[in-house]
């Protein structure tokens, strides 16, 4: 396929960004990914699934055969396209919008997709806060506390939630990312909560073996999703992933395979690991 390739226009947004403002368009998998039903039966809780690498793997996730919770901050038409695809799919969705900050809010969440497909098999902890500074004195307390809370604590909840509903053969994946072992001084928050949780995954991974649960991550390099164009300086999307091997950054559809991937109870032997998907950028 024609990926597309920098340069791209200059094209800041507002947070939390909008796929339909965006130029070019995210591919999400839309008109290419093609299910097998490998997810036959199985239901899934996304967060962040309302656009970029979480939209894609609900598509996926439907096409091989899933109902899927999407979970998302307050971005309601988004969220209502990802449903529509699901639903196109022939499958069940639901949409929760709410902050995984908060920990009630996460309860709730596994809560619901539990009650609503009477079984919840895979938890996609995707959704992320990320903001550019150029110096340590530009972050504020409440900065990296938001980003802590957003992108590493949120995970804690929602885990310590669906491990008791899991059945065995239950799969949860983590998105990290490759700032996880390079980390990118401008995202120095972000960066540091991606290393969290690339530990967190093998740590829990570790703990839910004996369980029958397994537990891994996928680390993407640079992805063109809404985040992009609304919390990075304009030159640097302009540019964005011009610097990877492959020459730029990936689709979200692109990351969707990897997750699939680790959802497949096939993939029963893969438990602790992190998936990188990085362009042929070497995260070591």
């Amino acid at each position: 396929m024609n990926h597309p390739k920098p340069p791209f226009p200059e094209q800041p947004q507002n947070l939390p960004g909008d796929t339909d403002q965006m130029e070019p368009k995210p591919d999400h998998g839309e008109d290419s990914y093609q299910g097998s039903g490998k997810l036959t039966g199985k239901a899934a809780l996304i967060t962040g699934a309302d656009s970029g690498i979480g939209r894609a793997v609900a598509l996926a996730f439907a096409r091989e055969g899933a109902d899927v919770m999407i979970s998302y901050l307050d971005e309601d038409e988004e969220a209502a396209e990802t449903r529509r695809l699901v639903e196109e799919a022939g499958r069940r969705a639901y949409v929760m919008p709410g902050d995984i900050q908060d920990g009630d809010h996460c309860r709730a969440l596994v809560r619901d997709t539990h009650e609503a497909f009477g079984r919840l098999d895979i938890l996609v902890n995707n959704a992320a806060h990320q903001m550019h500074f150029e110096t340590l004195e530009d972050i504020s307390d409440e900065e990296w506390d938001m980003t802590f809370r957003t992108n590493i604590h949120a995970m804690f909840y929602l885990c310590k939630a669906a491990v008791p509903v899991m059945r065995k053969g239950g799969a949860i994946i983590n998105t990290a990312s490759i700032n996880s072992d390079k980390p990118n001084p401008g995202l120095l928050a972000y960066a540091a909560t991606k290393g969290a949780i690339q530990n967190y995954t093998a740590g829990l991974a570790q703990m839910l073996a004996p369980r029958g649960i397994r537990v891994n991550c996928v680390a993407p390099g640079p992805v063109w999703t809404p985040l992009i164009p609304s919390t990075l300086p304009a030159d640097a999307v302009a540019h964005f992933g011009a610097d990877r091997p492959i020459g730029r950054p990936a689709q979200p559809a692109e990351l969707a395979t990897a997750y699939v991937m680790l959802a497949d109870p096939l993939s029963s032997y893969t438990a602790g690991a992190t998936i990188e998907v990085t362009g042929g950028q070497a995260m070591i």
